[in-house]
């Protein structure tokens, strides 16, 4: 990777986005969690819900990740709650598409991931970006099933 490249990649807005991350730490009692771990990087996301009527109500997330991971956490957690679990998995599976697709941008209101659209040619940093909407479509799993 040239230092163009990187330049490129790492951009003040995803620095920006992964030094202000919203919702960190973790819920004192979620109804559903769920850790999610790229294996090529190591990097972990934990998300953390309460659900009321089938929306995020609450949230948190404990995020251990590069640069890229925390840039997409950051954008999920501007715009997280009150979110249903088919609006949350419409964007996860957006944002795959975008990246791994060349597919368009999610729709709004998760429209911030075009911040991660140069991210589409490094493979290897697709997983992280992805953590933090699998952990929580995940935990909004977890939550509808223990309800």
């Amino acid at each position: 990777m040239s230092d163009s490249d990187l330049i490129k990649l790492y951009s003040a807005r995803i620095l920006g986005l992964a030094a202000d991350i919203p919702h960190l730490g973790r819920l004192p009692a979620p109804q559903g969690t769920a850790r999610r771990r790229s294996p090529l990087c190591g990097s972990t996301v934990t998300a953390d819900v309460v659900v009321k009527d089938g929306k995020v109500a609450e949230f948190a997330q404990d995020v251990k990740a590069c640069a890229l991971g925390q840039a997409s956490a950051a954008v999920l957690g501007q715009v997280v709650l009150g979110r249903s679990l088919p609006e949350l998995q419409a964007a996860r599976d957006a944002l795959r598409a975008m990246l791994k697709d060349g597919g368009p941008v999610p729709s709004a209101p998760f429209q911030g991931y075009e911040v991660l659209l140069p991210a589409r040619d490094y493979k290897n940093r697709h997983a992280s970006i992805l953590l933090a909407l699998e952990a929580v479509c995940e935990a909004m799993e977890a939550a509808q099933a223990a309800a």
